[in-house]
C-alpha cells in the first residue's frame, strides 16, 4: 500500500506562486509515473503535470511555462511549483503515483489552491 501526503495549498493572488508537495510513504516499489492533477468545483479531475522515473515530463497545455514538476525518488517525493497563477488555476489539487505492475493507481486526499483576482 502507499500513502500520498500533500502540502503546500493557500490562497494566493493572481500572478503569485505557490509550490505543492507530495510525500510518499509505504510500499513504493514499482512506482512510475507520479504526477499532479486537479478538480475545479463542477469540474472533472484533470491532469496537470506528470513525471516519469527517468525524468521526463508531460504538462496540461494551460500551464505550460508556468508550472514546473519535480520528484526526488529518494525522499519518495514531488513536487510542482507553480509560477504566475491564473484565478482559472483555482481547484483542489491532487498528488498520483502509478504501480507499474500490478498496474495500480494512488491518490493524495487533496489540497486547495485558490486563486484571487
Amino acid at each position: 500500500q502507499v500513502q500520498l501526503v500533500e502540502s503546500g495549498g493557500g490562497l494566493v493572488q493572481a500572478g503569485g506562486s505557490l509550490r505543492l508537495s507530495c510525500a510518499g510513504s509505504g510500499s513504493m516499489f514499482r512506482i512510475g509515473d507520479m504526477g499532479w492533477y486537479r478538480q475545479a468545483r463542477g469540474k472533472q479531475r484533470e491532469p496537470v503535470a506528470t513525471v516519469a522515473r527517468g525524468g521526463s515530463t508531460n504538462y496540461a497545455d494551460s500551464v505550460k511555462g508556468r508550472f514546473t514538476i519535480s520528484r526526488d525518488d529518494a525522499k519518495n517525493t514531488v513536487s510542482l511549483q507553480m509560477n504566475s497563477l491564473k484565478p482559472e488555476d483555482t481547484a483542489v489539487y491532487y498528488c498520483n503515483a502509478v504501480r507499474d505492475w500490478p498496474r495500480t493507481y494512488y491518490w493524495g486526499q487533496g489540497t486547495q489552491v485558490t486563486v484571487s483576482s
